[in-house]
């Protein structure tokens, strides 16, 4: 299995997870939960293979729907294990984000698009199953308030696309690139940083 596959086999089992947690969270039925576990796990890699032209991965490899399922099921057998429902959902959003990223710029990187655009659809593949979660779960998507969320995806991006044309094996690339969004998005939240509000005072408590 090639390793591209493997880390986006990965990333959907992290991305599914983190959309049950939130279904949960929100009391939703079965059925709301499959789904938006769904939307969570290929909803940003659906929009990227539609604006590369590409065939939409999880509709060619019927793997993803199996597990999707599977991950779907786990986390609702096993909710009460995976602790505190806010604290595993942070932790399997900020694992899907780093697989997701890497997996988007490396599509970008063999259907031959620049740089600029590898790293966006790094970064698309990453934020958007969570924006579209978040949007079907009435929450505001993370990525639009001011936590450190979309930069920690673009500059993993960054340094994936600029160690791919190294010397330094692909494994350790994939290392080093997923722990630079992991490290960035856990900084952010243990140091509590955020990007700079355009808002004055009086604006946030109006």
């Amino acid at each position: 299995m090639k390793l591209i596959l493997l880390i986006d086999i990965f990333g959907t089992v992290a991305f599914a997870i983190s959309g049950v947690l939130t279904a949960l969270n929100k009391r939703l039925d079965p059925f709301g939960i499959l789904i938006i576990a769904f939307v969570a796990a290929v909803g940003g890699g659906t929009l990227r293979d539609i604006l590369i032209d590409a065939p939409v991965s999880w509709m060619r490899n019927l793997t993803f729907i199996y597990v999707i399922f599977g991950s779907t099921i786990f986390a609702v057998i096993f909710r009460k294990r995976l602790g505190y429902i806010r604290r595993s959902l942070f932790l399997f959003d900020t694992i899907g984000i780093a697989l997701y990223t890497i997996v988007g710029v490396e599509k970008g990187i063999a259907a031959g698009f620049h740089p600029t655009i590898c790293i966006a659809l790094g970064t698309i593949t990453a934020c958007f199953g969570g924006v579209l979660r978040d949007i079907l779960c009435n929450e505001i998507p993370i990525i639009f308030r001011k936590e450190i969320y979309a930069t920690a995806c673009i500059l993993g991006a960054s340094t994936y696309f600029l160690l791919h044309f190294s010397r330094i094996p692909e494994d350790f690339i994939v290392i080093i690139s997923g722990s630079v969004v992991i490290i960035i998005r856990l900084m952010a939240v243990y140091f509590k940083l955020s990007l700079p509000s355009i808002y004055t005072n009086e604006e946030m408590e109006n």
